[in-house]
């Protein structure tokens, strides 16, 4: 991965990134496997209906808005790598890492309560919680892992 520039090296750890998190939510519903419906809100049609409000989309279906919700997480996903490596670059691990897990976490606590009209952080279920604190931790994980040489 030396011989990669670092830019794509970090588009590729969050890609990488978003796999784990893809992975993470699929473990937890077999564990969780009476649980029906959304694990958290980065699980659910909230994605989508942000997209689809920004774009000013009329009539978008439940199917349209799972569908821009995947292309936001993957995309979004991919290219907030390079965030990591930014910050790899300027500031050693563990640092970097608990500095992009922060900016993901303050993204989500405030960006889903604006744009997607859910509730505040401090009224989500505890399930809701852990599982987007959990499926985060992934992510950081895995882009850190892959972006290690960025730096």
């Amino acid at each position: 991965m030396r011989s990669i520039p670092w830019p794509i090296r970090s588009i590729l750890a969050g890609t990488a990134g978003t796999a784990a998190m893809s992975l993470a939510y699929a473990v937890e519903r077999r564990l969780r496997g009476r649980h029906r419906g959304q694990l958290d809100y980065d699980d659910s049609l909230v994605p989508g209906q942000i997209v689809a409000g920004i774009m000013h989309l009329p009539h978008v279906t439940a199917k349209e808005d799972r569908e821009l919700g995947l292309a936001l997480r993957w995309s979004y996903g991919s290219a907030f790598g390079l965030w990591h490596g930014l910050l790899r670059r300027r500031v050693a691990e563990p640092w970097a890492s608990v500095a992009f897990g922060a900016t993901l976490m303050t993204a989500t606590l405030t960006l889903f309560p604006l744009l997607g009209r859910t509730p505040p952080p401090w009224r989500w279920p505890p399930d809701v919680m852990a599982t987007s604190l959990g499926t985060h931790v992934v992510y950081v994980t895995a882009v850190a892992t892959v972006d290690q040489d960025s730096g």
